[in-house]
């Protein structure tokens, strides 16, 4: 757009996990590759301090929350560990959990995927279920175990988009849609101030938006990065997060001239 300098940048979390006896920080590819076909330069993000995480957000044009096979630790929703054998990731809690309001106050465009679906959910005051398929009513909502990515990853049920949200406006005449279904957790409570966009056949949430929202606000239970640039509803998505990132940033860029201005009224 006129008057934009360079793309976007987008923070991207990374997960904790050991390789061999030594800590490391990782970011899935596929994530990774979506906020490029976003158009967005993406910045993956380690851990943040309270100090960083403010620097960072100055730095930011928008927030994409991946997922991960971590779970949230369900002490941030006043639960105990359900089942210990499943991984979780404190570390990624400690910073992300605090970003999602901190991103939001500031009007930051925020994409949020499975991992980050359910972030987005407890960090503004929501629960989850430990064990979605332990649910009465509700199915089991896991990839097949032992099958390659090609298989876990395929359609596995419809989701209906509900009337009048931002999911419609994105994927306009589209009253069903196909996704993926890889996790074993899922939304218990929403937290307030969330709107349902979509709805599992068995009525589970899959996906919500903020009302109160200042910019682009979607948060995906399944996974639209997952080859995405074939993928019509996956590139509407982030066809539009992307665009909303690049009029933030627009944005921010007239407000430092204008402030430029002022303080030299010459320039």
């Amino acid at each position: 757009m006129e008057g934009s300098v360079g793309k976007p940048v987008v923070l991207v979390p990374a997960c904790n996990r050991p390789v061999g006896e030594h800590p490391f920080h990782i970011a899935g590819k596929k994530y990774v590759d979506a906020v490029r076909l976003a158009g967005c330069l993406p910045l993956v993000v380690p851990s943040s301090s309270e100090a960083e995480l403010d620097e960072l957000l100055q730095l930011a044009d928008g927030v994409f929350l991946t997922g991960s096979p971590s779970n949230i630790h369900p002490s941030h929703f006043d639960e105990a560990v359900h089942d210990s054998t499943l991984p979780l990731d404190p570390a990624r809690d400690a910073w992300t959990l605090p970003l999602i309001p901190r991103a939001l106050r500031q009007g930051l465009p925020l994409f949020a995927i499975c991992r980050g679906f359910q972030e987005a959910n407890v960090a503004l005051g929501g629960s989850l279920h430990q064990a979605v398929q332990e649910q009465p009513g509700l199915r089991d909502h896991r990839a097949p175990a032992g099958q390659p990515p090609e298989v876990a990853y395929g359609l596995a049920h419809e989701v209906a988009v509900l009337p009048g949200g931002r999911l419609e406006q994105l994927l306009p005449g589209r009253r069903h849609v196909e996704v993926n279904s890889v996790h074993g957790q899922g939304v218990k409570e929403l937290a307030p101030g969330l709107r349902v966009e979509a709805v599992a056949p068995d009525g589970l949430v899959e996906a919500f938006s903020v009302e109160a929202a200042r910019g682009f606000s979607l948060c995906v239970q399944w996974h639209p990065e997952w080859q995405a640039a074939d993928n019509p509803v996956s590139m509407a998505l982030l066809g539009a997060f992307g665009q909303a990132c690049r009029d933030y940033r627009e944005l921010k860029q007239k407000q430092r001239h204008r402030q430029d201005s002022l303080r030299d009224p010459e320039t």
